[in-house]
């Protein structure tokens, strides 16, 4: 607070230079280094990459633009990599300020460090190439850039795959049928993992790996919930994260819910195991409780959310209001 007094710009390069270290930390790919240069400057980045014949284009909004032309010489620009064979830059006219600057250049040492993690290693059958990756789930890459992509993470054609995203914008390709319980472990991401395609088919498989990561959880107190969801296990929820997003009013349910969070630090993981359990019993037992102390934390629980939860009906309405939490928490696959 006192660097942004003193003097705006150096606070808000201290600010890009946290971003970026957290995004490299997470293990975030390509794809999120240039989404977080566009949003953080407010307008189009795009990267290529010769030697893998990469190309990215993000919106400031941080949708994908599809491949990345030549970009224009006016633009800002920083080359790095060997030879100077990457380019990133901003679409936007003119010498960029000190926080572009910063941008440009804490956004490339990210893509450098990935780069060189990736290149020149022998063929990555688990999916963890991420410029490959990046390519492969990029909806405008040209069919010869996919075709290296896939020769690069050893991925014959014909191959049934899977997207796996990660929660801090990391992104897998899993065969169909060989997708483990990634973001099992506690110290594992939350996981996302979408629906079986062609290679072709990645960038809509990695849409809906996106969608169930939303609906993944932490595993903790104040987010239980399982730390790996398959879209193809979530019906009628699908529907419902694809229409829930930042502008998205919350229900008197979901208010309720929250105000019920605050009662105690057990009320979360205790009405979670109650709308996934079976029975009240087996939710006892996974919470290594007594039945009776259940039954307390229930009537305790219904007179804060105002309705019952003992019945198979307001049990379905107690886990939609914990899924809409969910969704709103995670928001975006970089949460």
């Amino acid at each position: 607070m006192r660097l942004a007094a003193v003097d705006p710009d150096a606070s808000a390069a201290v600010r890009v230079i946290g971003y970026f270290d957290r995004l490299t930390e997470s293990g975030g790919g390509l794809e999120a280094i240039v989404r977080g240069a566009a949003v953080l400057t407010g307008c189009p980045a795009g990267l290529t990459d010769a030697e893998r014949r990469l190309s990215l284009r993000v919106e400031p909004d941080g949708r994908p633009g599809g491949p990345a032309g030549p970009p224009d010489r006016s633009w800002p620009s920083t080359s790095f990599g060997p030879d100077g064979g990457s380019l990133l830059w901003l679409e936007r006219p003119g010498p960029g300020g000190p926080v572009e600057a910063m941008v440009l250049e804490r956004a490339a040492a990210a893509a450098r460090a990935l780069l060189t993690r990736t290149r020149g290693r022998a063929p990555a059958r688990s999916g963890d190439d991420q410029a490959a990756v990046e390519v492969l789930t990029d909806p405008g890459a040209s069919p010869e850039a996919r075709r290296h992509a896939a020769r690069a993470l050893g991925l014959a054609e014909g191959t049934r795959v899977r997207a796996v995203a990660l929660a801090g914008g990391g992104t897998r390709i899993e065969p169909a049928d060989h997708v483990g319980a990634a973001g099992a472990d506690a110290g594992a991401p939350r996981t996302g993992i979408g629906t079986a395609a062609g290679l072709d088919g990645l960038p809509a498989s990695l849409a809906t790996a996106r969608t169930a990561l939303r609906l993944s959880a932490a595993g903790t107190e104040d987010d239980p919930g399982p730390r790996t969801v398959r879209y193809d296990e979530l019906g009628g929820l699908a529907v419902l994260a694809e229409t829930v997003g930042p502008a998205t009013p919350m229900i008197p349910d979901e208010l309720a819910l929250e105000h019920a969070a605050l009662a105690a630090p057990w009320m979360l993981a205790t009405l979670h195991a109650v709308a996934t359990s079976a029975s009240l019993r087996a939710a006892a037992a996974a919470l290594l409780v007594h039945h009776s102390t259940l039954q307390e934390r229930i009537a305790h629980a219904e007179r804060l959310l105002g309705w019952p939860i003992r019945e198979p009906h307001g049990r379905h309405r107690l886990y939609l209001a914990l899924a809409l939490r969910r969704l709103r928490r995670h928001l975006s696959a970089d949460d």
